[in-house]
């Protein structure tokens, strides 16, 4: 994942007549850490360690925390006292909740919200009843780093926190859609995410782009099958232009794609929305070529399972670049009812049309 204007971690003391601490950050920064803490508050006065998420970049400094702040006792979901345990190899006070459980600090509610696998099975959100501020740990989150806190301090960031959502939170669509339920009816005048801004313009603006890019997209009736290909010298894009010819001689709706040319990021929706995914690519050094394994890598945020996939390819002497291809296929769940096709440098008329029944059968497969 690129973090080309690096990131944060966020964490949020409340106070009440007790204090609590929402979430800890990546293990390094625990000086740095601390030092914020001790600006505000001591950490021997830290009653409560609220683990929204074990994942190490939001659980690293906890053990060093808990040196620093030993009357503290730790709340974290059921699956999240497992995780807990195993990161700290030792007895600590701790406490599970669960969904709808609530907390009083004194003059200050905390109300947990389960929200498992938003990415990590363990995780929950914390609401602040009495500010209406929700805190989703890495939900609604950015990798962007600025020393301003809040969205409408910054500026544009909204292709770091759409690409975040792609790349981190897309696999769970079905669990975001469920998490994004429970919010319903919640005032929620502000959103303290663990990564990146503050969300306080409009937060409700936010859920509703996420819940969007959850819910399955609309399709337009009909058949459509993406054929993707790396070239080197021009054989394997004929074989590729041969096979979406054929898919669209039986009536389906072609993408072609030069993968050497496209940014992976930009084809995913198009993907997700196909019924068939065929890839080809030539092999160099016995291997294919590194754009169409950008575009396969890529693919494993998108669910797949049950798709149609084939594959084909060029090559001069060992060709092996077409099973490895297949078993990525495999691996993505997808269903690969055909052969490969394959040809040996240049295609002949044979090898076209084998390309052309490769596309056509797979149109018709679905």
């Amino acid at each position: 994942m690129h973090t080309a204007h690096g990131t944060s971690y966020n964490a949020y003391l409340v106070r009440g007549q007790k204090t609590a601490l929402i979430e800890t950050v990546k293990h390094g920064f625990d000086d740095e850490f601390l030092a914020h803490i001790r600006a505000l508050v001591d950490p021997r006065a830290i009653d409560y360690i609220i683990v929204n998420h074990t994942e190490p970049d939001h659980s690293g400094a906890l053990d060093r925390l808990l040196q620093e702040a030993p009357g503290a006792r730790l709340i974290a979901s059921r699956t999240g006292e497992h995780f807990v345990r195993h990161i700290l190899n030792r007895d600590a006070p701790l406490s599970k909740v669960g969904d709808g459980d609530s907390l009083d600090l004194g003059g200050k509610t905390l109300r947990f919200v389960s929200a498992p696998f938003l990415h990590w099975p363990d995780t929950m959100f914390t609401y602040l009843e009495e500010e209406q501020i929700l805190f989703p740990c890495d939900v609604f989150g950015a990798h962007y780093a600025d020393e301003r806190l809040f969205d409408d301090q910054v500026g544009d960031f909204s292709d770091e926190w759409r690409y975040y959502y792609q790349v981190i939170m897309r696999p769970f669509k079905d669990k975001m859609l469920e998490a994004l339920d429970k919010l319903q009816g919640l005032p929620i005048r502000m959103i303290a995410p663990s990564h990146g801004p503050i969300l306080r313009t409009n937060p409700q603006r936010y859920i509703e782009l996420y819940r969007a890019w959850s819910e399955n997209p609309h399709r337009a009736p009909g058949n459509r099958v993406v054929v993707a290909y790396v070239s080197s010298y021009g054989n394997t894009r004929r074989m590729a232009e041969a096979v979406a010819s054929g898919a669209q001689e039986a009536g389906a709706q072609v993408l072609l794609v030069d993968a050497e040319n496209r940014d992976p990021a930009s084809l995913l929706d198009d993907i997700e929305a196909a019924d068939a995914l065929i890839v080809g690519s030539c092999t160099i050094a016995g291997d294919a070529v590194k754009p169409i394994w950008d575009l396969l890598a890529s693919l494993a945020t998108l669910r797949l399972k049950g798709k149609l996939g084939a594959v084909f390819g060029s090559y001069g002497w060992s060709g092996e670049a077409i099973p490895m291809l297949e078993e990525r296929l495999k691996g993505l769940k997808l269903r690969l009812p055909e052969p490969p096709v394959k040809a040996i440098l240049s295609p002949t008329a044979a090898d076209l049309q084998a390309c052309r029944d490769l596309g056509r059968r797979i149109a018709q497969a679905h």
